[in-house]
């Protein structure tokens, strides 16, 4: 590779390192355009890498041998090199070479070579698409131990706070014997605590905890509002008041989740206001909104989850509005409220889309599972849903910065990530953030067995079919993991389990504090696990031998996810690491993402075909089955896709709008 200076603060970069924002000029776009078709069929190669494992292997071997001293002499000499030269293939493989000593020193961990070649790829700049159950988080750690030595700060970001404290604990040994500092920022942290973690050497944090301390800097007054000014500042030994110091590098451990499925979510730095009139007009917007009728004076969108007004319902309105304060005179504003305020009385379900808990309202992230803690809606949306559900009602908050992910990673001077399921989305990964992809290869030939797809009409015959296996397979003593579509449905499968004696466990956002415990428990034999998406992602079900020599676990999919990656990623519990396992996907006609994207008449005779020809359950040809089940994902997709660019479109209008004011 051609030298390559390191991403880091100082005279290169400035002491506050990130990529100008800018749009892609014609010839970009132009050079893009051309490039698509190479992304597309896969792009670049691993087959590029293996004179690179060669070398790492021979030096490894050679650096076995080295003493302790001699080892940091060599580590000193390095980073030496990497100071004047920048990354040259030549540092570099005697980094991992390094690296890959340090691993066996400090963890007894050999690092196979699909974590040195995923790992590489990562320092490239580079997405690694890495099956589950292959090794990721050592692959990252070392991918980020590289760009540690060479000098760069890494910001090490995992799906949620659970990930960064095990991760970062478990990785500790190696950093520390190759002479690095590590820190860990969540949501528990002050301001003080995430400036001594992001003065590490590595930084283990949450996207969403980055971003937003990122905006805090944004957010900053004084002294340090331009380059030079900062420059001045820090010449004269003025302490810096920002929390980060830039972005160098920043390495995405489940990058699909977190910059596609997490980017259609703006993030927002806000602060409360308190209006003496706030809480009587969202009352009063949900009072005139239970007098509209649906198809007469309103539609629902419910694939958006947003309402509109027809031309009647927005007479109405104005007609309500007449004797009522200045506040609903002007039109636009009033509808929007109206529309907010049917979205929440007739879209958003308890369970669903939220938990009430202590008397407030929790957003349950529908690609995690998790709880979205901290996170509210906004434009009255999050007040009106409180006093839908009788809970206390929160103040209203205005903007003061807000950005998207989509931006926001635009901005690293080095950019790469890896998760078990982005082949699917490589297009838009390469359009949006200038991403190639990789397809790091399996350790060992996969034995998952898939079992035929199967769809009914009515969930309740789901839930009957689902019940009979789980029976079957606890008696061959087999654990299972059910993945199911919200709180509501776990719960509902839970009952049913109950009802039919059998013991079980159920994890979804109203056990999150148990995460761990209980994702421990469900390889053990005959175990059952009911959960929402919080399985699908960093999570790894440990089998005993007896269960591996039963034949594994057995993952029973009832999700239908706005994605087939979300579907894979949970498949992926199975049959890791080359052991024994099996998956089905089990669904029903009357699931929501079949009831958003298909007419009712459609259904109704899909319905009558299963139960006519198929013994209530339709399970061949399973091509049918499956391009069935496929079409609503595939419009659900498409719609998020063109979300965010148009949200990437809207930042960016907004950032350019406040630099030319």
């Amino acid at each position: 590779m051609p030298k390559c200076p390191i991403p880091a603060p100082g005279l290169v970069f400035g002491n506050y390192p990130e990529q100008p924002s800018k749009d892609a000029n014609y010839i970009a776009r132009l050079q893009q355009l051309f490039t698509l078709p190479s992304v597309w069929l896969g792009g670049l190669r691993h087959q590029r890498y293996q004179k690179f494992l060669q070398v790492v292997h021979l030096l490894a071997n050679q650096y076995q041998t080295l003493t302790s001293a001699a080892f940091d002499a060599k580590l000193n000499e390095l980073r030496a090199e990497f100071s004047m030269h920048g990354l040259t293939e030549a540092t570099l493989t005697q980094c991992f070479a390094l690296v890959k000593v340090a691993c066996q020193a400090s963890l007894g961990l050999k690092p196979y070579d699909t974590q040195l070649l995923a790992a590489r790829i990562l320092v490239d700049g580079h997405l690694a698409e890495m099956a589950t159950g292959e090794g990721k988080s050592l692959a990252m750690g070392m991918g980020a131990a590289v760009m540690a030595i060479a000098g760069a700060p890494v910001h090490l970001i995992t799906a949620n706070d659970y990930l960064v404290n095990r991760d970062a604990i478990q990785l500790l040994p190696l950093y520390q014997s190759l002479g690095l500092t590590i820190g860990m920022v969540t949501q528990a942290h002050d301001t003080q605590a995430r400036k001594q973690a992001y003065a590490r050497h590595i930084t283990y944090v949450t996207a969403k905890e980055l971003t937003f301390d990122y905006l805090r800097d944004l957010a900053l007054d004084g002294s340090e509002n331009t380059a030079l000014q900062q420059h001045i500042a820090h010449l004269s030994g003025q302490k810096s008041q920002r929390i980060l110091r830039g972005l160098c590098v920043a390495l995405i451990d489940e990058a699909d989740s977190i910059l596609l499925d997490e980017a259609r979510v703006p993030l927002i730095l806000s602060r409360s206001v308190l209006q003496d009139d706030q809480l009587s007009y969202h009352s009063k917007a949900m009072e005139l909104a239970s007098r509209l009728s649906v198809e007469q004076d309103f539609i629902l969108h419910t694939a958006q989850l947003k309402a509109s007004l027809t031309a009647q319902g927005s007479q109405k309105i104005a007609d309500f509005s007449l004797h009522l304060s200045q506040l609903w005179h002007n039109r636009m504003h009033r509808e929007e409220t109206i529309c907010q305020a049917l979205a929440a009385q007739y879209l958003y379900h308890r369970d669903q889309h939220y938990l009430v808990h202590q008397n407030k309202i929790h957003i349950i992230d529908e690609i995690t599972g998790r709880l979205a803690v901290g996170r509210v809606w906004s434009q009255g949306l999050h007040q009106m849903i409180e006093l839908k559900e009788g809970c206390q009602t929160s103040v209203q908050t205005i903007t003061l910065s807000q950005i998207t992910y989509q931006r926001f990673f635009q901005r690293y001077l080095r950019l790469a990530g890896m998760s078990g399921t982005l082949h699917e989305a490589r297009l838009e990964l390469y359009q949006m953030y200038d991403l190639r992809l990789i397809k790091v290869p399996l350790r060992t030939p996969s034995q998952r067995k898939t079992l035929p797809t199967r769809l009914y009409p009515k969930q309740s015959m789901l839930w009957q079919y689902v019940i009979q296996q789980v029976q079957s397979l606890q008696a061959q003593g087999r654990p299972v993991l059910i993945g199911t579509d919200s709180v509501n449905d776990s719960e509902q499968l839970s009952w049913q389990l109950t009802q039919a004696q059998i013991a079980h466990e159920v994890l979804n956002a109203r056990q999150d504090q148990q995460e761990s415990t209980l994702i421990a428990q469900a390889g053990q034999i005959g175990q059952v696990t009911v959960s929402t998406n919080m399985a699908g992602r960093g999570t790894d079900i440990h089998l005993t031998s007896e269960v591996i020599a039963r034949g594994g676990l057995h993952v029973i999919c009832v999700q239908h996810n706005v994605s087939r990656r979300i579907d894979r990623q949970l498949i992926g519990r199975a049959a890791r690491q080359g052991l024994p396992g099996s998956v089905e996907t089990v669904l029903a006609l009357d699931q929501v993402l079949m009831q958003n994207y298909y007419l009712p008449s459609l259904l109704a005779w899909l319905s009558q075909r299963i139960n006519k020809n198929q013994a209530s359950v339709w399970l061949s040809p399973q091509c049918l089955v499956k391009l069935c089940i496929r079409l609503p994902q595939s419009f659900a997709e498409a719609e998020q896709r063109a979300q965010r660019f148009a949200m990437l479109k809207q930042d960016k209008q907004q950032e350019d709008a406040q630099y030319h004011a």
